[in-house]
């Protein structure tokens, strides 16, 4: 003998820790079967579980009779239950066609900014929506006719946290006819909402024409796309738990970018690389859900070992991606540096202290010395011969056609070839301090060469030791 639908559902939310005792619960009642069903059985349930419960009902404004009357149908059942009910009519033709968006699209959005602030009034802590296990495969079938992946194929989530509120189904083990049978058992009203047939909504066609058709080769359909569901749902979980784990472990983040060695993301099983990528694009842009699979692969194959060692793409949500030699970076754009405008701090003889260079991150410190002594500890350092140079000197960023005649090799060379040379990532370039003299003649970029101009040796009377700093 089947168990009764409402020892159904308790069981359904213990499984799924759907609220706790003293919780309000907000329950969205459309007027339809499957809301008011819901309505009935949380109420049968409030008692002993402990639970306070309040309705809210949204008339969107599309069926003016029709929704008249829906919108009283759960008034007058709330009050027979003893049930605070809030409800709203809503414009939404007119909020369509003024911000020209899609009918279903902008209903729920309304729909769900008016119970979310209801739920705040009211101090609930969940909102009771009633989807059920036929409105489950509908969406499953949807999304794998529109071509989704995992995440997709799991459907809808029996518990989910949108804006600090919990969004509960507790329906989506019951089938719609088990709940039409539970209204006529319990004399529930209902309504039904004759938009419900209109085809050119793609959940009706599913409905109506595609799932019955579906049903000649498979008369279990809805029930293995239920279980479609649960199963992808599961293993996405998991996914999501690993994938989450790794960007913790690999994935480096400061304000408004992300960043990842190139071996370390594709030495990833290549779900993990794509997981991974999409947690980085969703931590730096909520705008980030319609960033197509094609874009997430071509950014999962730019960190590849035969990529090109620099790229970029602009992808959706006002992020960029770049690879520069080994490491992947995304950029929300907002944060990005600009590119940079020209720089220049001048070095004056005996000029003592520190130079800081702050679009470029770099500070140099100067030291006067009577004598050469000492060699260079590292490429941060340089000495020149005072005597063979001519003041101010300049540390600025480059400018078209830079040369430097680098020591050790014979005539000059591009900067920008330097650049390459040196695998500098090229978003870094453009900020990249030189070190130049009165005349322009370059001596020195910090941390890669210097030039063959006013060495110090052992014949020079007073020597200018540079540090930089690159913090």
């Amino acid at each position: 003998m089947n168990e009764p639908l409402q020892t159904v559902l308790a069981k359904e939310a213990a499984a799924h820790n759907m609220w706790e005792k003293d919780d309000t619960i907000l329950v969205a009642v459309s007027g339809g079967p499957d809301s008011m069903a819901l309505l009935h059985m949380l109420h049968g349930l409030s008692q002993e579980q402990g639970i306070k419960l309040v309705a809210a009902h949204v008339n969107h404004g599309f069926r003016v009779q029709e929704s008249a009357y829906e919108m009283e149908t759960v008034q007058s059942f709330a009050d027979s239950l003893g049930v605070p009910c809030e409800s709203v009519v809503l414009d939404m033709p007119t909020y369509i066609e003024e911000n020209r968006l899609n009918l279903q699209a902008a209903a729920r959005e309304k729909r769900y900014e008016y119970l979310h602030r209801i739920a705040v009034q009211y101090g609930a802590s969940r909102i009771a929506l009633a989807h059920h296990a036929d409105d489950q495969a509908e969406t499953v079938l949807m999304r794998l006719i529109r071509g989704a992946g995992l995440s997709g194929l799991s459907g809808m989530s029996s518990v989910r946290r949108e804006k600090n509120m919990q969004l509960i189904r507790p329906l989506l083990r019951m089938n719609k006819s088990d709940l039409l049978r539970y209204c006529e058992e319990h004399e529930i009203p209902y309504c039904v909402d004759s938009s419900n047939l209109a085809r050119y909504y793609f959940r009706n066609t599913v409905r109506l024409d595609v799932i019955p058709y579906l049903m000649q080769f498979n008369p279990q359909l809805p029930q293995s796309l239920q279980r479609l569901a649960e199963v992808a749902g599961a293993e996405d979980e998991w996914m999501e738990q690993q994938a989450a784990e790794w960007f913790d472990r690999i994935v480096r983040c400061s304000e408004g970018e992300c960043q990842v060695e190139c071996r370390e993301l594709s030495g990833l099983h290549v779900a993990l690389q794509r997981r991974l990528i999409k947690l980085i694009l969703n931590y730096l842009s909520r705008d980030s859900e319609n960033i197509t699979y094609g874009a997430v692969e071509t950014m999962r194959l730019a960190a590849s070992t035969h990529a090109p060692a620099t790229w970029r793409m602009d992808v959706a949500g006002g992020i960029r991606c770049l690879r520069e030699y080994g490491v992947m970076r995304w950029v929300h754009m907002i944060a990005e540096s600009p590119t940079a405008s020209h720089y220049n701090y001048v070095i004056e003889e005996q000029s003592e202290g520190r130079i800081e260079a702050s679009p470029s991150g770099w500070s140099f410190r100067l030291d006067w010395l009577a004598a050469a002594a000492a060699k260079p500890s590292s490429r941060m350092e340089a000495y020149f011969d005072v005597d063979g140079l001519i003041f101010p000197l300049h540390v600025r960023n480059r400018m078209p056609g830079d040369r430097i005649h680098v020591l050790g090799l014979n005539g000059s060379k591009k900067v920008q070839d330097m650049f390459v040379d040196e695998k500098v990532p090229p978003s870094r370039r453009e900020l990249y301090p030189l070190l130049c003299d009165g005349e322009g003649k370059l001596l020195w970029i910090p941390g890669i060469r210097r030039s063959t101009h006013a060495l110090a040796g052992s014949g020079s009377a007073r020597v200018l030791r540079i540090t930089a700093l690159n913090e």
